[in-house]
């Protein structure tokens, strides 16, 4: 019998100036990239001090987030509960007794009760009509010391509800008591995975302002997270947390400020502009600083010259601002991954249509790109890419791994970013030992 031989698949690469805004790719089967720096829900959980999680699920949906506490190492390990669902508890099982009586069993199992416990249930608690509402109750009424945090591990519903992400900050910031008298000297930054650097633009004018910032990455102690609950503002650059700042503000009054990761000087320089009001100061004059920000990037851009530059959406929350900062210094970014375009990144986009069209724009959740080539070509100069996904799909071994700004802002960020650059364009990795470690602990939290 003959069989027919399916023609290859091209790859769901577009020229940027072909794409749409603000979803150049079709939704459908999802791939994921072998690129595990970035950070997860578990990640996140941890941050909270004195904190517990535990989670309810099927075995392969809980090998990613077991996998996740046990790279963590063994203090953090041990802050980690799983209960397995198997299949014949779909149909045997009463879903309310076996949420409650299983997290009890844990909680009285551990040497001492945490102050927080993160439940993340699943979307086959949803399917089954689980009446969590009844489960919470219970639990507080056993456990009255326990805050309980009601977090979500539902990829289901994610593009027509809250997304895991979004969730847990939202109950985790939901700790936070609404009786604490507000001081307004005190201001929070919310929702980050990563503790901004000293010299961030942002603690800095948060500093001058005299303002102290409060931060959960920076909390040793959950009397010390607590505390957030006084400030009289937040503050948050990670696009995830624009459901838990508006709940903070219904909530406990506390005004925000979104912080967006921009890049090039116009756009920093209205942030910080926006901070200095909302913090009732002043923005100082920034010329100095982008000063010493043109003369980094004049000499990168003296060292690797027309090098190829690849950057990817975790690396930063927009690598449109990014890569247009990069293109205005006479920089050749030939590639960018991302699935979607943010919507304060649209101009950029736009900009980056007319002024640099040939541009790749390539999704990293499409089952194609697995099949994407991940190798260079013989004889071309070495890609250097910015974030763990672009060094996967194009194989380089010249790569920045941080994730997320790397808790950098503003102009101090571009001035770690030249230098850092650099030294990536100069010393080739092992991309495979590096993109494979977590993201705690793993080379995408160093800055």
């Amino acid at each position: 019998m003959l069989q027919r031989i399916q023609p290859a698949k091209k790859l769901p690469a577009l020229p940027i100036a072909e794409a749409a805004y603000p979803a150049p790719f079709a939704p459908g089967l999802e791939y994921s990239p072998a690129a595990r720096g970035t950070w997860n829900i578990v990640h996140t959980g941890m941050l909270l001090p004195e904190s517990h999680q535990i989670y309810i699920c099927a075995a392969g949906c809980l090998r990613g987030v077991v996998l996740t506490a046990a790279e963590m190492g063994d203090a953090y390990r041990r802050r980690f509960s799983a209960l397995e669902l198997r299949e014949d508890d779909l149909y045997r099982t009463d879903h309310e007794t076996f949420l409650i009586e299983g997290i009890t069993d844990i909680l009285r199992r551990l040497p001492r009760l945490p102050r927080a416990v993160l439940v993340f249930t699943a979307c086959v608690h949803h399917f089954l009509g689980c009446n969590l509402r009844y489960v919470y109750q219970t639990l507080r009424e056993r456990f009255p010391s326990v805050a309980f945090a009601e977090c979500v591990m539902d990829p289901i519903r994610q593009t027509k509800s809250l997304t895991p992400e979004e969730r847990e900050r939202r109950e985790i910031y939901r700790l936070l008591p609404s009786d604490r008298e507000k001081n307004r000297h005190l201001v929070n930054l919310i929702g980050s995975n990563l503790a901004l650097t000293a010299k961030s633009d942002i603690k800095e004018l948060v500093h001058a302002c005299g303002r102290e910032l409060l931060d959960l990455t920076e909390c040793h102690s959950y009397d010390d997270f607590l505390r957030m609950g006084e400030a009289s503002g937040n503050l948050y650059t990670n696009p995830f947390t624009h459901v838990a700042a508006r709940d903070l503000l219904r909530r406990l009054g506390q005004d925000a400020l979104f912080l967006p990761q921009v890049w090039r000087y116009e756009e920093i320089c209205d942030a910080l502009t926006q901070l200095a009001a909302f913090l009732g100061g002043s923005c100082p004059d920034l010329r100095p600083r982008i000063a010493t920000c043109e003369l980094a990037l004049n000499a990168l851009h003296g060292q690797i010259g027309a090098q190829p530059i690849a950057i990817d959406f975790t690396f930063t929350f927009l690598p449109m601002s990014l890569a247009r900062l990069l293109i205005s210094h006479g920089f050749h970014v030939t590639e960018i991954y991302a699935d979607a375009i943010a919507r304060e990144d649209e101009a950029n986009f736009r900009w980056l249509q007319h002024h640099a069209p040939d541009i790749l724009l390539y999704p990293t959740k499409h089952p194609a790109m697995r099949r994407k080539p991940r190798a260079q070509a013989d004889g071309a100069p070495p890609l250097l890419a910015l974030g763990q996904k672009a060094a996967y799909f194009t194989g380089t071994r010249y790569f920045l791994p941080a994730v997320e700004g790397g808790g950098h802002y503003g102009l101090e960020a571009i001035s770690w970013l030249a230098a850092a650059m650099s030294r990536a364009a100069l010393l080739p990795q092992d991309t495979e030992q590096i993109i494979r470690r977590k993201g705690w602990g793993g080379p995408s939290c160093l800055s």
